[in-house]
């Protein structure tokens, strides 16, 4: 009854939040290379290789779980926020993404329950390249990376995971900023979610959340 009630909650905000996206207008920040440094609005956010991101500006929260910051690593899929989502409750939204690359459904059941850092590593141990035919697994349903259908249960998944009201507030507590992530991956053929991908979903999770929440 309890995981009911859930699947109705995450049902009804979903619906609400694909109304909001469908008029969400998004420009994605460019980060510009100089002489070896890497800039966002003007500002060097990586002086060079070897340097530490800059997590925080007046403008931007730069996401990452090992960016320096508070705000960079609680937005980063790693941290471990508990959610529940399709039947199965996870530790983390990291989770999710590293068990699409897996077909075994156990395997996946097992990554569902890991941490961030921990599904992350487990990559390693995938039972196939889904980078081959560019299709992903979820529950025994395959997925093309590329569809609609495969952007849609992204957006199902981090509606789900605002069910958990401490990731609301840490999305709240970016205010105005803009939500960057530029360790991101930009090719979709690279990742399962490209820096572009995420930027877009969570600046727009943001304003939804403090326009709803």
């Amino acid at each position: 009854m309890k995981n009911f009630i859930k699947e109705l909650a995450i049902k009804k905000e979903l619906k609400r939040f694909k109304k909001f996206k469908e008029n969400y207008i998004f420009e994605q920040k460019d980060i510009a290379c100089k002489d070896g440094s890497l800039f966002c609005d003007g500002i060097c956010i990586k002086e060079n290789e070897d340097a530490d991101w800059i997590g925080e500006t007046e403008t931007f929260v730069n996401v990452g779980y090992k960016i320096h910051g508070s705000l960079p690593k609680v937005l980063s899929n790693l941290f471990p926020y508990s959610f529940y989502f399709k039947g199965y409750k996870y530790a983390s939204a990291e989770g999710f993404f590293q068990a699409l690359k897996f077909k075994d459904k156990k395997c996946q059941k097992l990554i569902f329950k890991m941490s961030g850092l921990d599904s992350n590593n487990i990559k390693c141990a995938q039972d196939y390249d889904w980078k081959e035919k560019y299709t992903v697994y979820f529950l025994g349903r395959q997925y093309d990376r590329m569809s609609v259908a495969y952007d849609n249960l992204i957006d199902e998944l981090y509606v789900a995971l605002l069910q958990n009201p401490l990731y609301v507030n840490a999305l709240k507590k970016v205010g105005d900023k803009y939500i960057l992530h530029a360790i991101g991956e930009t090719e979709k053929t690279e990742t399962v979610f490209t820096r572009y991908e995420f930027e877009k979903e969570l600046n727009c999770l943001k304003d939804y959340c403090l326009k709803y929440k």
